[in-house]
């Protein structure tokens, strides 16, 4: 026990001393809020004025004023008047909506003009236009056909310089159907002053009800929101720190000190120390990552909510923290040993990093089969995988949080999950036993299979 003890302070501490640690401790936090952000940032930056003209063939152009308000009008003005801002909200919004928002923050504003046709074919008006967008003096230009309002299958056409600004587009797609979709309701005799109170859209409270028939709070989605910050968190975790367990695996190896070390303490307990060693680091930077970003929360949210911004954080019960704990700690030691199984085959890291590459699509697999368990967390698809123990620590929390299962069920992933991570530290260590005396040797699997056979 004190020399496994031993291994484990020295390789905690040889890797938290050395400069990397320290910069990637600092940078680690800053890397996040850069790729976070920043990106939002980028998008609220407004894309200026957008000069566009509108050709309307309708009865004397009666959609040109409409279409014209529509484009003109502010985005302050499509949200509810008196709202606060919200901050936290998005935590479970669905991707779609994220982007929509953040392209919503994008948008900018247009300048607006009249195209008359006068008499004049299209085609030359259109001509007209064109040559006015290649020499800069105009955006785009809409087309808006005479049979709009009556035909619910007549297209409006946008010609434009850049038609692959999608944000734009959207922006122009959006006002325009939102116009003539107006000028439809009036036309059937709808009054101008009811159109918006009947268009208002209709906020869908979502409460879950147990098999006990007993209703819940109300689900702000924030449950699968963590799901995902779990898969994110075993990936980062495993992107950052499985590459330094493979190479503490391999160091002797590199070395060639291993018969030296062989001498003094057992392979297993070597194995075990470095994973522990490293295990421990990753722990205590994830650590100050979290303690940092606790305080600056601390920090910010009270004077957010001083200054009347609503500070909307998602409510979830505690059981919920200890189940996402539990699987975070099992999804990474899982692939951890995975790495240690990986390290005590090869003999140079470069080599091991080759190996390894499967372990990431084995990880992404588990949150792709997240999306089918979603829509059916009762199945017995969703059971099965939710056993695996390379999937569980994915699957399982999605089941939790959408129709939590029996005990029994949570209890049985999560033992076979730590039944998985000891039989890959055993086997790990019968290979590594003699695989650590094999320089210059790659293993194929009936040499793997011979080695476990002979330790």
């Amino acid at each position: 026990m004190n020399k496994l003890l031993a291994i484990i302070k020295r390789e905690y501490l040889q890797r938290v001393r050395t400069k990397f640690f320290v910069v990637m401790t600092v940078l680690g936090p800053l890397m996040l809020v850069v790729f976070t952000i920043v990106p939002g940032l980028l998008f609220s930056l407004k894309s200026g004025n957008t000069r566009i003209a509108i050709v309307d063939q309708t009865e004397g152009a009666k959609l040109y004023e409409p279409i014209r308000n529509a484009l003109l009008k502010q985005d302050d003005d499509d949200d509810e008047q008196g709202s606060k801002p919200k901050i936290m909200e998005s935590v479970g919004e669905n991707p779609k909506d994220r982007m929509e928002r953040a392209g919503k923050a994008a948008r900018g504003s247009f300048v607006v003009e009249q195209a008359n046709l006068n008499g004049r074919a299209l085609d030359e008006v259109r001509g007209e236009l064109n040559a006015r967008i290649g020499r800069g003096e105009l955006d785009g230009y809409l087309v808006i056909p005479p049979d709009v309002l009556s035909n619910s299958e007549s297209k409006t056409a946008y010609y434009g310089r850049n038609v692959g600004d999608v944000i734009t587009r959207g922006q122009i797609e959006d006002r325009l159907n939102a116009a003539i979709r107006r000028q439809r309701l009036i036309q059937e005799g709808v009054k101008d002053q009811d159109v918006d109170a009947l268009s208002t859209s209709v906020d869908v409270a979502t409460y879950p009800v147990n098999e006990k028939g007993q209703e819940g709070a109300e689900d702000s989605g924030a449950g699968f929101a963590m799901v995902f910050i779990i898969a994110f968190l075993i990936y980062i975790t495993v992107l950052l720190y499985g590459q330094v367990v493979l190479g503490a695996i391999v160091e002797e190896k590199e070395t060639r000190i291993a018969e030296i070390l062989f001498s003094s303490v057992r392979p297993f307990h070597l194995m075990v120390g470095k994973l522990i060693g490293v295990s421990l680091m990753a722990l205590t930077q994830l650590g100050i990552w979290v303690a940092a970003f606790g305080a600056v929360a601390l920090y910010v949210l009270p004077a957010l909510a001083a200054n009347g911004t609503d500070v909307n954080l998602p409510h979830l019960p505690p059981l919920f923290f200890v189940y996402f704990f539990c699987f975070f700690a099992l999804g990474y030691s899982i692939y951890a040993t995975v790495y240690v199984l990986v390290g005590s085959m090869v003999t140079t890291t470069q080599e091991g990093g080759q190996m390894a590459m499967p372990i990431v699509f084995l990880l992404m697999a588990g949150l792709y089969l997240a999306f089918p368990v979603i829509r059916a967390p009762n199945s017995s698809f969703a059971f099965w995988v939710s056993m695996v123990p390379f999937f569980a620590p994915i699957t399982m929390m999605v089941r939790i949080v959408s129709q939590t299962p029996p005990f029994w069920q949570i209890a049985l992933s999560f033992g076979l999950g730590v039944i998985t991570v000891v039989m890959l530290l055993w086997l790990a260590s019968r290979i590594y036993r003699i695989g650590m005396l094999m320089y210059g040797k790659k293993a194929n699997i009936p040499e793997v299979m011979r080695w476990v056979r002979q330790a």
